[in-house]
């Protein structure tokens, strides 16, 4: 087989071998007897010698050749870019390395018209879409098309990133698309069924995880494809029955990230992740009640199992939310410094499911004295000595109370005991309601 290959072919398919293998000392030799191998490509597919380097993950060989001027934005024969194969293949460095160099970020290759975008999204490679989408932060294309326009970049049949991270089964990177600004009631064009928004094709992928996303995030179950079918029957249709249980109509509605917490343009990070701990961990014990195919009930305020008394009365009133008296404040109001537990912060915006496709940007209202929540941060304690000590410390005595008494909440159903799909002081009773009214004015004025 080799017999017919000229001297230039069999030279190309060394220099291609030394990459692959990564043999960097192999690469300069050669480069350096011939420089014009940079320009090489492979017969078929005209991969370049940046492609082969990109797609295996050999940072050096492809730092070397950037070095000597090669052209990050060189495609092969399907305009796919070094920078696209970085992306499919999840090689992070490179990928780097690619919009160090000035990669562009918005090129589409001619099979599907797809971006690296697209592709990190598809293949699941999580750190991969989360560089690329930090590129476009500040990238000159990103600004000149808009963020959110990136974010939501459609392929040639109309799928945006996070569509194919649904069908693909890919809850991380949902979760990244839908913290950036991901639609999540897009329709598509041709791919899959016509008009599948992503809970469709996450309930087509039988994806418990990306659906308990959507949902979270405000995932209309009702809206219909082309066919006129709503997630519920397409899960059916492809025999997923955990995931027709979720989306099923008839089913409790799930609780939803409120619209005006998650645009909050400062929420910390901290906050946010204890936020939505508390709405996962609701959303999982409603789960269990649907999936058991017994109906959804709101636990009673006042229903305590004998281990959530136990870890409640080791804390301190002061630690204690004062609208719920269930659990230890971990949220602050930044400006106020009014402190609440992560359910209770929720439940003031969770009682009205958000309308999907409106970004509201009205923030919510503190509950102790109206003032407009700007900044969520994660509460501070205090410790024997008065000393502010953040509740994230672990060795602190306090903290090792509230980590009790949060263990508790994420453990039984009567952990949300504040959320409901009425106004979250509607059914307020006993030690809750009682001291918050006497402490607080507002309570009793129309």
């Amino acid at each position: 087989m080799g017999q017919g290959l000229s001297c230039a072919t069999t030279q190309e398919h060394g220099l291609f071998s030394a990459m692959q293998s990564g043999d960097l000392d192999t690469v300069k030799a050669m480069l350096e007897r011939d420089p014009s191998l940079t320009h090489q490509t492979t017969a078929y597919d005209r991969q370049s010698a940046l492609h082969i380097a990109a797609a295996n993950g050999r940072i050096e060989i492809l730092s070397m050749l950037l070095e000597r001027s090669v052209n990050p934005d060189v495609v092969n024969r399907h305009k796919q870019t070094p920078l696209m194969l970085a992306a499919m293949h999840g090689k992070i460095g490179c990928l780097k390395k690619l919009i160090e160099a000035g990669a562009n970020i918005l090129k589409f290759d001619s099979l599907n018209r797809r971006t690296c975008l697209h592709y990190a999204a598809y293949y699941g490679h999580s750190d991969c879409l989360q560089a690329v989408l930090s590129a476009a932060q500040s990238s000159p294309v990103a600004v000149s098309w808009g963020y959110a326009r990136f974010v939501n970049i459609r392929d040639g049949r109309g799928a945006a990133p996070l569509h194919l991270a649904a069908r693909q089964r890919r809850p991380q990177c949902v979760r990244i698309l839908l913290d950036n600004g991901a639609l999540v009631c897009a329709s598509t064009g041709g791919y899959g069924c016509p008009g599948s928004t992503p809970l469709h094709l996450a309930a087509r992928g039988g994806s418990l995880d990306c659906t308990r996303e959507l949902l979270a995030w405000g995932a209309d179950r009702l809206q219909r494809d082309a066919s006129g079918r709503i997630p519920y029957l397409v899960a059916l249709k492809h025999k997923h029955g955990a995931c027709a249980a979720l989306l099923n109509p008839s089913s409790a509605e799930p609780l939803v990230w409120p619209s005006p917490l998650k645009f909050i343009s400062e929420l910390n990070q901290e906050a946010k992740a204890l936020l939505e701990r508390a709405l996962m961990d609701a959303n999982r014990e409603r789960e269990k009640n649907i999936l058991k195919g017994t109906a959804y009930s709101l636990p009673s305020p006042s229903h305590s199992d004998t281990g959530a008394d136990d870890n409640i009365s080791e804390a301190s009133d002061t630690e204690l939310c004062c609208i719920c008296f269930e659990h230890v404040c971990t949220i602050e109001v930044q400006d106020c410094g009014h402190q609440m537990c992560a359910q209770c912060t929720l439940a003031l915006c969770c009682h009205n499911k958000p309308n999907p496709t409106i970004a509201c940007l009205n923030p919510p209202v503190c509950p102790f004295c109206r003032s407009a929540i700007i900044r969520l941060v994660v509460a501070k304690v205090k410790d024997c000595d008065d000393a502010d000590q953040d509740i994230g410390e672990i060795g602190s005595p306090k903290m090792r109370k509230a980590r009790k008494s949060r263990n508790f909440s994420s453990e039984g159903s009567s952990s949300f005991k504040g959320l409901s799909v009425m106004s979250p002081f509607g059914k307020m009773g006993g030690r809750g309601s009682g001291r918050m009214a006497a402490e607080n004015e507002w309570v009793d004025k129309p």
